[in-house]
């Protein structure tokens, strides 16, 4: 479906203390946008700020933060904002059994409650203009669920769902909703991971402690399996550039060979082939 275009080139990208939020909002500034970039803490901001950004605050795990932000967006901007690119997020490890309520509903609070509250307070500023543009930033275990990171995959599930039943839900407003399924990036994820579990999961409790510590310190040395086909957040700050510039976007953006390997595998490899492939996972996992 052809989409139109938007014609106020602005654009708010959460999560941009560094990785494919940075590079997508240096991307699209190169490109002649005006960006609005968030981050949480004072240093990132002020790096932002010393970089020529308007950067705002912004934690989305926070109703009240979310609402300041919106309200600092669109006073600076006439009222007006031309699409949304929700990139902020983390992972959290660990065995489904070994997570506290605390640590689903955090993975949850950030990733998909906080993602879509924002998204809520910008919809009606689109409906208003006739345009629009919302670009989730899911990944490729939002289709696949993989052991040790199945909170972090239910989250990116959710996040699926919500943006295909939010397309067709504004389908009429001709606002349109994308997803970005990046796979394996070069970033500060995979060390946020380990710190998150580190701090959360009990390993000395946990019958999967051993392989979590030998997990943690893969995720930093960058030894796991799928580290070899890393690509640079440059790589997704291109599609996300695509998505909000062609008017005809694509309904999912897929950036790396993981990412297409695990959409062919979702949609054609039976479940329990893909159970025995995962069943030998876990078990190499635990020695």
């Amino acid at each position: 479906m052809k989409m139109p275009s938007v014609e106020n080139k602005s654009v708010l990208v959460t999560g941009c203390s560094s990785g494919i939020g940075l590079a997508t909002a240096e991307l699209l500034c190169s490109k002649g946008w005006t960006v609005f970039p968030t981050a949480r803490k004072v240093a990132d901001l002020d790096a932002l700020r010393q970089a020529g950004f308007d950067a705002i605050k912004l934690d989305v795990a926070s109703s009240e933060s979310i609402a300041r932000a919106v309200d600092r967006v669109l006073a600076k901007n006439e009222g007006q904002l031309g699409a949304v690119v929700n990139n902020a997020g983390f992972g959290m490890p660990g065995a489904i059994e070994d997570l506290t309520r605390d640590a689903m509903r955090d993975q949850f609070e950030v990733n998909l409650f906080g993602l879509q509250e924002l998204t809520n307070q910008l919809i009606p500023v689109f409906r208003k203009q006739g345009y629009g543009r919302i670009i989730n930033v899911s990944s490729v275990v939002g289709r696949i669920s993989l052991p040790f990171m199945g909170i972090y995959s239910a989250s990116k599930f959710a996040l699926e769902a919500v943006s295909d039943v939010l397309r067709v839900e504004l389908a009429q407003d001709r606002i349109c909703v994308v997803l970005v399924e990046p796979g394996p990036i070069a970033t500060r994820f995979s060390t946020h991971c380990a710190a998150q579990g580190e701090e959360k999961l009990d390993t000395e409790a946990s019958r999967f402690g051993g392989a979590y510590r030998r997990y943690f310190d893969r995720r930093r040395n960058g030894s796991m399996v799928q580290d070899r086909f890393r690509l640079p957040p440059e790589a997704v700050a291109e599609k996300i550039l695509h998505a909000l510039e062609s008017p005809r976007p694509k309904i999912r953006y897929k950036v790396t060979i993981p990412a297409y390997f695990g959409d062919l595998t979702a949609r054609f490899m039976p479940a329990r082939w893909l159970d025995r492939v995962l069943v030998g996972h876990v078990k190499k996992r635990s020695g």
